[in-house]
C-alpha cells in the first residue's frame, strides 16, 4: 500500500517505521517546509494519507488531500469545531475520513470499558466521577481528544452526568484536569468517588509506538473504503472478522 504522511514529527516517523515494516511503501512526507507536495501527482498517488499535525493546520490539511482524491486518517486533536463540515463533505461523496481521539488499540479497549463501568455506575448515585489527563508539555489542546471521548462515553451511559467541564465541580458535571509535564505520552485516570471507597481506572501508554500502530492498521483497514470511518467500526471488525484480526499479530 502506498501511504503518504502529513506531518513528520516524532509520531510521524513513528508511523513511518511501522509502515515500512509491514511492507508498506511512503511515498510522500509532508511537514511544515513542503506544504506544496500536497498538489503534486506523488501525494495523488497514494493510497491513504496519515495526518498527525495540530488544531490550526489539521483542516486545511484533510481539504487539501480531499482535493487530490486522497482518503484521509487521522488523529489530531483540537479542531472538533469542524467536524460537521467534514463529515458533510464525507456524506456528499467528496471524501473519505477515518478519525479517532486516540488510535492506541488498548485505549479503544479502555474506552469500551469506560462505557461499561458508567452504565454499572449510574445505579450508584453515592459515586461521583472526575478524570485527570497527563501529557507531554509539548501538547496544545485540553482536554484532550481521549479526554473528551473518555466523558461523552460517561455522560452517555450515566444519566446522572449531564456534561463536562474544566472549572466546575456540580454533581451533575464530570470535572476534567489536565496536567502538562515532561514527555508523557498519555495517561487517563478515572475516579469514581464515594464517602467510603474509590474505584479507579486507568490507561497508561508507554511509548508512541501503540499509536502509530493503531494507525497503521486504521490505514490499511480504510483503503478501499468510503464515506466517515471511525475506530469503532474498525474495533468492531477486528472483534467479529477473523482475517482482520491477522493486522494486530
Amino acid at each position: 500500500m502506498k501511504i503518504a504522511l502529513i506531518g513528520y514529527g516524532k509520531m510521524g516517523k513513528a508511523i513511518e517505521k511501522i509502515a515500512l515494516s509491514r511492507g508498506h511503501e511512503i511515498v510522500c512526507k509532508i511537514d511544515i517546509d513542503n506544504q506544496d507536495d500536497m498538489d503534486s501527482p506523488l501525494f495523488a498517488s497514494a493510497d491513504v494519507a496519515i495526518e498527525f499535525t495540530t488544531p490550526a493546520t489539521a483542516v486545511a490539511n484533510y481539504k487539501r488531500a480531499f482535493a487530490q482524491g486522497v482518503p484521509v486518517v487521522s488523529g489530531s486533536t483540537g479542531w472538533l469545531e469542524s467536524m460537521p463540515e467534514i463529515k458533510s463533505m464525507c456524506d456528499r461523496g467528496e471524501a473519505t475520513f477515518f478519525w479517532t481521539s486516540n488510535f492506541s488499540l488498548g485505549v479503544n479497549i479502555f474506552f469500551a470499558v469506560n462505557r461499561y463501568l458508567a452504565a454499572m455506575m449510574s445505579g450508584f448515585p453515592q459515586y461521583h466521577p472526575s478524570m485527570t489527563e497527563i501529557h507531554h508539555i509539548h501538547k496544545l489542546d485540553h482536554p484532550s481528544g481521549t479526554a473528551i471521548t473518555l466523558a461523552e462515553g460517561i455522560i452517555a451511559k450515566d444519566n446522572l452526568i449531564k456534561s463536562w467541564s474544566e472549572d466546575d465541580d456540580a454533581a451533575d458535571v464530570l470535572r476534567i484536569d489536565h496536567v502538562r509535564e515532561g514527555e508523557v505520552p498519555g495517561t487517563h485516570i478515572i475516579k469514581w468517588d464515594s464517602e467510603v471507597d474509590t474505584i479507579t481506572i486507568e490507561h497508561c501508554a508507554k511509548s508512541r509506538e501503540g499509536f502509530a500502530l493503531g494507525a497503521v492498521i486504521a490505514a490499511e483497514w480504510t483503503a478501499g473504503k468510503s464515506g466517515f470511518l471511525t475506530m469503532d467500526q474498525l474495533m468492531h471488525g477486528l472483534i467479529a472478522d477473523s482475517h482482520l484480526l491477522d493486522l494486530i499479530k
